[in-house]
């Protein structure tokens, strides 16, 4: 029977060796390259067409997610199988979106993860049980969207166009608690960018813009 051939895309060297000699030791397994930035997974499956590429989320040049997509894009048969140490609601919607077929994290059992790997291999999807716990609960769980007025103003000033430097000087904060209150934004409206969550906000009836 042929191997199941893999790719490992990981910018750190020492996890790339790491799961090279985990996943080397299992007779249906060949490890047929490894990239350590997004872009580098992309060319690697153009090139190769493995079975499966285990993604990390944060690497440079391309995230994972948006790795994802472009392999997405290219009309292989490769099934990305997402391994990080995110569980967040943007970073599992980003990836899910993008074309993942599987998400699991890094501290699973490998007993998992040689599952999982063979479970996307077949084109059939896994997910982590915390993942799968969350997805079912907002499936289920009507979107209730909460602000704090602090939020609110924030994000009333991004609409306005204003720098993170422009809201730190007009509500006398920090640029990092600015970008701090930023980031819980987006994790609420479950975005990644400024203009994604006025967009989402208007959707929620969170914010209204001056007319």
């Amino acid at each position: 029977m042929k191997p199941i051939q893999l790719v490992i895309a990981d910018d750190h060297p020492v996890v790339r060796e790491g799961l090279q000699k985990m996943l080397g030791n299992q007779p249906d397994f060949e490890i047929v390259g490894e990239a350590s930035t997004g872009a580098e997974a992309v060319k690697l499956v153009s090139q190769l067409q493995p079975d499966v590429v285990l993604m990390d989320l944060r690497m440079p040049d391309l995230d994972g997610a948006a790795a994802t997509a472009k392999i997405r894009a290219l009309e292989v048969k490769t099934s990305v199988l997402i391994l990080t140490t995110y569980e967040s609601s943007v970073d599992i919607l980003h990836a899910i979106e993008a074309g993942a077929t599987g998400y699991l994290l890094k501290d699973a059992k490998k007993e998992e993860l040689f599952s999982a790997i063979r479970t996307v291999a077949r084109g059939q999807a896994i997910l982590a049980p915390s993942v799968t716990t969350w997805l079912l609960h907002k499936v289920r769980t009507p979107a209730q969207i909460t602000l704090t007025a602090r939020e609110e103003e924030i994000l009333a000033l991004v609409a306005r166009g204003a720098s993170n430097k422009q809201i730190a000087r007009t509500m006398r904060l920090s640029e990092a608690t600015v970008k701090s209150h930023l980031l819980h934004l987006f994790e609420k409206l479950n975005v990644s960018d400024r203009t994604a969550a006025v967009t989402a906000a208007l959707e929620h009836g969170l914010l209204r813009l001056e007319t």
